[in-house]
Formats: structure tokens, sequence, C-alpha cells
């Protein structure tokens, strides 16, 4: 598959030529203020985070739908709402997209019912304050200064350590969206629209703490500064939201974000898919492609993911299930649908 050449993410070039490609596409209406801040930075290479989202970037097998999608988005500076079955890859794409442009390990932010937008932004650990505030009263800790700040208490969410200040943007997952409080949605649009937020907890004691340190959501014991309360980004971060397709989004939510939805993949994308994850060469082919096409044909009948057939030609490589008899037992045991009559 030959590059595009307006790519950026798996374009032509060096991955310091389309990261500066990356910062001279900004447009005028998405070009935010922040700040970096010069005594932080993002965990490095040698960080086990960054290792695995190297491992789990490095080998994901893009179409070119997904290449144009994941484009468009960083052309624009907007979120990618990426839609489709379980187990096609969805979030796997935000980790090539890191690996792919050097952009730091992901920021992961799974989504419950239960989840707020706070979650994502911050945390306080209010009950860890009381509790600290009432051994100094009872002068059990007097290593313990008499006026600490608040910001030992406060640390950013995956989503507010994203809207740092930095040069180079990160990448945020946000998993499941589908799976959210009907207003999440709502409430992540003025965050996005502004690329900022505000912690009112240091708004309020900005006259006396303008600026504090405070911890951030892939290093707790990193500080970053934040003034008056106020977090803004410089460039925006690179948001992947994925959904099952459980629930309708807003229109207003839609119209802020590029739509991918992802399809089951081919014969051909598939054997790609096995070559890239296990390191294999066309030779090997033989050994496995039987795997595929029985893969292909029981998805007719049933939904089944990708790390599945990952899953059969690991274990045929091994040797395991040798036995030509076990041939129909071994498809079900490891080829088992996820939907359809044998998925009960």
């Amino acid at each position: 598959m030959t590059a595009k050449d307006w790519w950026i993410y798996q374009g032509p070039g060096t991955i310091q030529q389309r990261n500066e490609r990356l910062a001279d596409q900004r447009p005028p209406w998405r070009d935010f203020t922040g700040v970096p801040d010069p005594d932080y930075a993002p965990p490095g290479v040698d960080d086990p985070a960054w290792q695995e989202t190297h491992r789990r970037g490095t080998g994901y097998v893009p179409d070119t739908a997904e290449k144009d999608a994941v484009n468009t988005a960083l052309y624009l500076r907007r979120p990618l709402l990426v839609t489709g079955k379980p187990g096609l890859g969805k979030s796997t794409l935000a980790y090539s997209i890191a690996a792919d442009l050097e952009l730091g390990p992901v920021l992961h932010w799974p989504i419950t019912s239960r989840t707020a937008l706070r979650d994502g932004l911050y945390q306080y650990d209010a009950i860890g304050r009381l509790h600290d505030a009432n051994l100094r009263n009872l002068q059990q800790t007097p290593a313990i200064p008499a006026d600490p700040s608040i910001a030992p208490y406060l640390r950013l969410g995956p989503l507010g350590t994203a809207l740092l200040a930095q040069d180079r943007p990160r990448v945020l997952l946000v998993d499941e969206i589908d799976k959210s409080d009907i207003d999440l949605p709502g409430d992540l649009l003025t965050v996005f629209e502004e690329g900022a937020f505000e912690i009112p907890e240091l708004a309020r004691v900005a006259a006396q703490q303008p600026e504090v340190r405070i911890s951030t959501h892939d290093d707790p014991h990193a500080r970053v500064r934040v003034e008056r309360g106020r977090v803004q980004c410089r460039s925006f971060p690179v948001v992947i939201l994925t959904s099952n397709g459980e629930r309708d989004f807003p229109p207003p939510f839609l119209r802020r974000c590029i739509r991918l939805h992802m399809e089951p993949p081919g014969k051909e994308k598939l054997t790609q898919i096995v070559r890239q994850r296990l390191g294999l060469d066309s030779t090997s082919d033989q050994h496995y492609q039987e795997l595929v096409e029985a893969f292909i044909d029981r998805r007719m009948d049933g939904d089944l993911a990708t790390d599945q057939l990952l899953n059969a030609v690991q274990l045929r490589l091994k040797g395991a299930w040798p036995d030509s008899d076990d041939h129909t037992q071994f498809l079900e045991t490891v080829l088992h649908r996820l939907t359809g009559p044998s998925s009960a």
C-alpha cells in the first residue's frame, strides 16, 4: 500500500518530518495558547508504559479508510469516533498512532455507566486531606507542615493529563464511550472545544497559591505546573473514542467528531495481521491459512474477535492440538462465537 503524500500517520518521511507537518497543519480556529512547563516531560522510551504502547501499536495493520480518517482528525484537531463490533482493534488503533508518531504512552480512560467528566480531568483526595488535618490537630504527626498545600491531594486524570500544554500532542483513548451516562458526551463538548478546564479547588486558592505543582495520570511522582487552577493545552491531543454501537450520540457531539466505522477484516487483511502480530513471513502462510478460512466461515454465523484467530495460529505454530480427529473441537474451543447460537 503506497502512502499518500498528505498523510501524517503512516505517511511518507521520518517521524520528525511527519511531526513537523502535524505542527504546521494546525487550523487557525484550533490554535491553543497553553505554555509548556519546561520542567515536565511525559514518560520516555525507557518507561514500561511507553514500551507497552509500542508493543501494542507496532503490530497493528490499518487499511486505507482507517489511515484517511486518522489523518483527517489529525489535520482538523478533532476527536476520532471509532465504531464497530468488539474485537476489531478499535482500541489498538490509538496505540498504533502513538507508536507510529512516537507521541508517548497512550493515556487510557475506560468508561463505565458511572463515569463523570471530572473522573477524566482530575481526582481530589478530600478524605486524605481531612485525615491529615485531624492528625495535625491531635499533634500526633509534628513532621506534617502546619499549613500544607492542597497540591499533594490532587492528581490529573487521563483527559486532564492529555490537555497539559505540550509541543507534541498526547494520545488519549476514551474507551467504550457508548457505556457512559447520557450526559458525558455533552459534557465533553466544552472541554474539546476550548482545550482547557478549571480545577475549582485550585482556583479558589489562586490568590494565595497562584502556581502549584500536581501529579499526572501516568506518573504519580512527576509534578507539573498549574497556574491559577487552569489547564490549557498547546497541542490538542489525539483523541480516539471507541464505541461498540450500543447507543446513539447527540448531533452536536457527532458534529465535532470525525467518524470511522470498522468492518470485520477480510482474508488479505487477516493474513497481514497474523504476519505482523506473530512476526511471520509469507513462507509460513501454509501453516495457518486454513485457520484464516475457518475463522471467516465461522464468523458468518456469529461474531469473532481477531485475537481469537491469533490464539489459534499461535497454538498451531507451537504444535498444540496436533491430532486431526480433534480439529472440530479445537475450532470450537479457540474460535468460539461471541454471538449467535453457540455463544451461550
